[in-house]
Parts: structure tokens; C-alpha cells; sequence
């Protein structure tokens, strides 16, 4: 059936509300949750409704947590989501963030504590909203093995960045830095079809087509030890500079009980004219560039913002069920 973003925003508040989040922790995450749908990332948008509310029950994630904000150095800022949600401490810490930036060029914005806050570019395109150029990393429960090897050692570990432009982002990805999203993986077992080769490896670390045997393996990095080396940036950068945990020591994400995910995101901020007043000349020669080809696209240039959106029968009712 279609449903209105709106009403996606409207019913997620609700059930989170219903399991026990705070107003304004409750808004702060079904905005998150609505814009994903939005933007048909269905992996990031109902599809973690669930776990949000059996989460919140069983205290894996503090729904009523007021983030603490700080300001270590003037151009660093510091948001302690205190085993809470990312959006919110996201939210407290931008302002200071976007001020810190304006006043030294450049800026960093660590979201420490957290729990997993999905979509990283949600927040990138936040700080592009500001004018300000936004790079996003975070980490996540183990599932990608090194090269060459077969044990779980980082996450997923996105990367994110958006560049603003006069009327919304001039560029924008969001991408993981193993070959796919577990989720994909998840979602094909669901569907009983096999994945692609160059997704996973097996339990011996031999690549595999069957999702089963790829959930009982590892993922492996896109484009093999370039993309491990930026799963490891992201690592170092969202658990080492904010002081949460590294990828090794999270449980699954979306098991119900459990100690808090305690993840980290580290964002940088920074005005694109601090050095000289050309940059937009020079993204547009390149964009230029890339425009004169067919088929070929700068990142996010035709992002479709959709106002509704086909949600399975079964999820709709989920979803009605966990709001009341």
C-alpha cells in the first residue's frame, strides 16, 4: 500500500513514544526514520522500527537521555548521547558545531556513546543544509573479515559526505565501506535467493553465493584492501576520537537485549570559501564535465525526495501494532 511520509514520521513517533522515548527523542528519530523511506532507503526506515521499540524495552537504548554537549577546543565539539539515540545528540550537538565551523573554517563534531544511528548521510546532509561541507564515519557491529581472512574484525563502517549547493546538495553519498549492507544479505535469505559473488565469505573464508552461509562468515570490503583501508579509517576515526567502542565489541545490532551499541560517529564540517571564494566554479567544471556524458552522474545530483511510499501490508500493520 502507499503511505504518506507524514504519516510514516507520525506513526513511528507514536510507537516509539509507546515504548517508553521521550518527546523529543521520539521526534528526533521517526524525522530519521521518515526521511529514509522518503528517499527509498528502506534498510534504514521501518525496516529498524522494531528494534527501536524491543530496544527501548529491554534498556539497550536510553529513550529519555538528554545528550551532553561540549566544547573541548574551539573548533572541536563533543556530543555525549550518554547510551542514547544518535539523532538526538546529533540535533543538540550541530548548532555548536555549525558555529565552531563558521568561526575557524574548519570544525568536528563527535557523537560518542550512541546508539547506531542508520542512515549516516541523514546527518552529512544536515551540515550541508548550513552551507558547510559534512563527512560523516561511523562504525558497527563486527561483520567484515580483512582481506584474506575469515573473522569478523570492523563493521560496515559508512561514509558519508554532502556538498551544498544553492538549492539542496550539490553532491551526495552514503555508502558502506564493505562490498554491501548486511541487510541486503538479510533481506535475500528472506526472499530464499542467493547473493552475488564479491559479497561475503563463508565460515572457511571462501567467497559465497548462499546468504545462509554468508551470515554464519563475514562480509568482505569493496574493492578489496582500498575499501578495508577506508573501513578502517572510518573505524579509528568514529571509535578512537570519540571514545566509544570499537566495532569488535558491539553485539548485533538488532538483537533485543544486550549492553548499549556505545557507537560513535565523528563528523567534519567545513565552510567551502574559508581559502578562496572559487569553490563552486570548481565543483561546477567538473560537474560540467561528468553532465556532458550519458549515463553518467555526479552522486546524489537526481536524488528523488518522494512524498509517498509502497510499504509492504505486513510491515504497515508492524507498524500500526507497535503504535497503539
Amino acid at each position: 500500500m502507499k503511505i504518506a511520509v507524514t504519516e510514516i514520521e507520525a506513526q513511528s513517533r507514536k510507537a516509539l513514544l509507546a515504548h517508553g522515548a521521550g518527546q523529543t527523542q521520539a521526534a528526533a528519530v521517526a524525522r530519521a526514520v521518515a526521511r529514509a523511506e522518503a528517499l527509498g532507503n528502506v534498510i534504514c526506515g521501518l525496516y529498524y522500527l522494531e528494534s527501536y521499540c524491543t530496544q527501548l524495552g529491554s534498556g539497550r537504548v536510553d529513550g529519555t537521555v538528554t545528550p551532553q554537549v561540549t566544547r573541548p577546543r574551539a573548533s572541536a565539539v563533543l556530543a555525549d548521547a550518554r547510551f542514547g539515540f544518535a539523532q538526538p545528540a546529533f540535533d543538540a550537538g550541530l548548532p555548536e558545531a555549525v558555529a565552531a565551523a563558521l568561526e575557524n573554517g574548519v570544525a568536528t563534531l563527535a557523537v560518542a556513546h550512541a546508539h547506531t544511528c542508520t542512515s549516516l548521510g541523514y546527518f552529512t546532509e544536515q551540515i550541508a543544509a548550513a552551507g558547510l561541507i559534512g563527512i560523516g564515519f561511523t562504525n558497527a557491529s563486527p561483520v567484515v573479515a580483512p582481506p584474506g581472512g575469515n573473522k569478523r574484525v570492523i563493521g560496515t563502517n559508512p561514509i558519508a559526505m554532502t556538498v551544498p549547493g544553492d538549492d539542496g546538495p550539490a553532491m551526495h553519498f552514503d555508502f558502506s565501506t564493505s562490498a554491501v549492507a548486511l541487510g541486503k544479505i538479510t533481506m535475500a535469505k528472506a526472499a530464499g535467493k542467493q547473493i552475488p559473488l564479491g559479497w561475503a565469505v563463508d565460515e572457511n573464508g571462501e567467497a559465497t553465493t548462499d546468504p545462509d552461509a554468508a551470515l554464519k562468515g563475514a562480509l568482505v570490503s569493496a574493492g578489496g584492501y582500498k575499501g578495508w583501508g577506508f573501513g578502517l579509517m572510518a573505524e579509528l576515526l568514529a571509535a578512537g576520537m570519540t571514545g566509544s567502542v570499537n566495532s569488535l565489541d558491539v553485539a548485533g545490532l538488532k538483537l533485543p537485549e544486550g549492553k548499549p551499541h556505545d557507537l560513535g560517529q565523528f563528523y567534519i564540517l567545513m565552510d567551502p570559501g574559508t581559502y578562496h571564494a572559487g569553490f563552486a566554479d570548481r565543483f561546477a567544471r567538473v560537474a560540467e564535465a561528468v553532465g556532458a556524458q550519458e549515463g553518467a552522474r555526479i552522486p546524489g545530483a537526481d536524488r528523488h525526495v518522494m512524498t509517498q511510499v509502497e510499504v509492504p501490508d505486513a510491515l504497515w500493520t508492524l507498524v500500526q501494532k507497535l503504535a497503539g
